[in-house]
């Protein structure tokens, strides 16, 4: 069974994204007058058309938003030096599962992984505490200045690399994880910039 957003959810959509009825037709090739006529609940489209009004709007948000817009500042960081358990505490209480090196200059250097500290305490056990950041670190992440097109950054998020940082005047001012790109493009999309979501109707094919 197949379900479209109501009306009213496309219209605010449409507006989240800040485009007008005429440039949203142009670019999800369909008339003005048929976006008009759904948000107005005048006409059931059919699937294929409703999919390529909301693709137009995933790759227009996709074109305008910038790295900045959805990065966590300001960035959780430890020191080479750091002990190992301070990481481990550090990364347990901010609940996150990467955190980025910094030498004694303020410079990143490396990255930690949660995988990293979990090895650390299974191959060293109690002997663990003996070591530093600076043990366990892998090389740094992308880096990328604020302006970054978001699309942009979604080449370089992948398994392999699951966050990127955010560089400006060579500090680092914020991270975007995998999970971060995914939250805000269903909240964005879906959710109409965190507007409330409003019910789901019904369409034939």
């Amino acid at each position: 069974m197949l379900f479209i957003p109501s009306p009213k959810y496309l219209r605010e959509l449409r507006k989240a994204a800040g485009l007008s009825q005429a440039e949203l037709a142009r670019r999800a090739g369909v008339s003005q007058s048929l976006i008009a006529r759904i948000e107005s609940g005048d006409v059931n489209p059919r699937v294929s058309t409703l999919q390529r009004i909301l693709k137009a709007l995933e790759e227009y948000v996709e074109e305008e938003l910038k790295a900045e817009d959805i990065m966590t500042s300001p960035v959780i960081t430890v020191k080479t030096s750091d002990p190992i358990s301070k990481v481990a505490d550090i990364m347990w209480e901010n609940a996150i599962s990467q955190v980025p090196v910094l030498d004694e200059c303020g410079n990143v250097v490396g990255m930690i992984h949660e995988k990293s500290i979990v090895k650390a305490f299974l191959k060293h056990r109690e002997k663990a505490v003996n070591f530093q950041a600076r043990d366990f670190m892998t090389v740094p992440p992308p880096m990328i200045p604020p302006d970054t097109p978001l699309n942009a950054v979604f080449a370089l998020i992948s398994d392999a690399c699951p966050a990127v940082l955010v560089m400006k005047n060579d500090k680092v001012c914020g991270i975007i994880t995998r999970s971060d790109v995914l939250k805000y493009m269903v909240t964005r999309i879906k959710s109409g910039e965190h507007r409330r979501r409003e019910p789901y109707t019904r369409s034939e094919a």
